[in-house]
């Protein structure tokens, strides 16, 4: 039976973003421990176990095992990747501009927002935090209180002014 042989998908050789907190570095860490210390070893128990029942060819178990392993084994790599090439972002509160870290106040349709602008790994918009990556935080970095900015949302030009930033 031969494999196909797949091109890399568009999105395949993407950087992660480096920048993140310390508390989500905290929780890479302790995701790595977990992978490492526990799901992993029981996994490579679980694949010996099944080896010595021999026929690798029609032990479906075991090539699911084995499958389980390599994702496990993919998941380390990419975490103990992320965790070395990390930056912790620093919140520099003395300065006037937008930058990662910062929590800005704006003012949009009469209505006021705080956005935390921080690494597009811990983005979650429903509770105001976006990434310095996404369209509205491009736009908000490196600006001043009292700017006014122009952000187009579903082929609508909208006004933000900010009026903090802490």
């Amino acid at each position: 039976m031969r494999v196909p042989i797949r091109k890399a998908g568009k999105y395949t050789f993407l950087k992660s973003d480096p920048f993140v907190t310390k508390e989500k570095l905290a929780e890479l860490k302790k995701t790595l421990s977990k992978l490492k210390d526990k799901v992993q070893p029981r996994l490579v128990q679980e694949v010996k176990r099944l080896a010595e029942l021999g026929d690798f060819s029609e032990n479906v178990e075991y090539q699911l095992a084995k499958g389980k392993l390599r994702g496990i084994n993919s998941k380390i790599l990419k975490l103990e990747k992320e965790i070395s090439e990390a930056q912790i972002i620093e919140i520099n509160k003395k300065s006037d501009t937008v930058q990662i870290g910062s929590l800005v106040t704006v003012e949009v349709n009469d209505k006021q927002i705080e956005y935390r602008i921080l690494g597009s790994s811990e983005t979650d918009p429903s509770s105001g935090v976006i990434s310095y990556q996404s369209p509205l935080g491009k736009v908000l970095m490196n600006k001043k209180a009292g700017d006014i900015v122009e952000f187009e949302h579903n082929s609508q030009t909208v006004e933000y002014k900010i009026l903090k930033i802490k």
